[in-house]
């Protein structure tokens, strides 16, 4: 388990360059589970990233340990993919691997959604056994309920969506 504390700090446009490179790794290991667009140079363009900086509904964090890059949440207010409601929602989420169950990603979520209190979803491709089964604990742990959840067909791929209130914790 997590030895030292996590922290989840707000990415700074400074930041951008390291989190587009910690970006590539994560489109890699993403590309495992979903067709993922590499350019020309084989680079992966996450073309919503500078938004972070310029939309007040999008807001880019830094995941640390000691002071250390451990990952990275995006996180950003949508609408809901069933009801249509105003939903906050992990973006992107990704945790190097050098931290890797270790604790870190699962602090990290559970800091991101003390700092949005209301309505949350989260996303993850049916295919990825082990996101799907961290999700589901990471909100269990969280609220102390096993999460509601949805299947959601779109672009020939199956999700399952998360649906939980941040602020009913027991």
């Amino acid at each position: 388990m997590l030895s030292r504390q996590a922290v989840l700090l707000p990415a700074e446009p400074s930041d951008e360059p390291a989190l587009a490179d910690m970006l590539q790794v994560y489109a890699r290991e993403f590309s495992a589970f979903h067709p993922v667009e590499f350019g020309a140079h084989g680079r992966f363009v996450y073309r919503d990233l500078p938004k972070y900086w310029l939309e007040a509904d999008r807001h880019p964090f830094l995941m640390k340990i000691d002071g250390e890059t451990a990952g990275f949440v995006l996180v950003q207010q949508t609408n809901s993919v069933t009801s249509g409601h105003l939903v906050w929602e992990i973006a992107e989420f990704f945790v190097l691997g050098e931290y890797r169950r270790r604790g870190v990603g699962m602090e990290a979520a559970h800091l991101a959604w003390k700092r949005f209190p209301g309505m949350w979803q989260v996303r993850v491709l049916q295919a990825n056994d082990a996101a799907v089964l961290f999700w589901e604990t990471a909100i269990l742990r969280f609220t102390g309920n096993p999460p509601q959840s949805a299947a959601l067909d779109r672009g020939g791929h199956r999700w399952r969506v998360f649906f939980f209130d941040s602020t009913q914790t027991s």
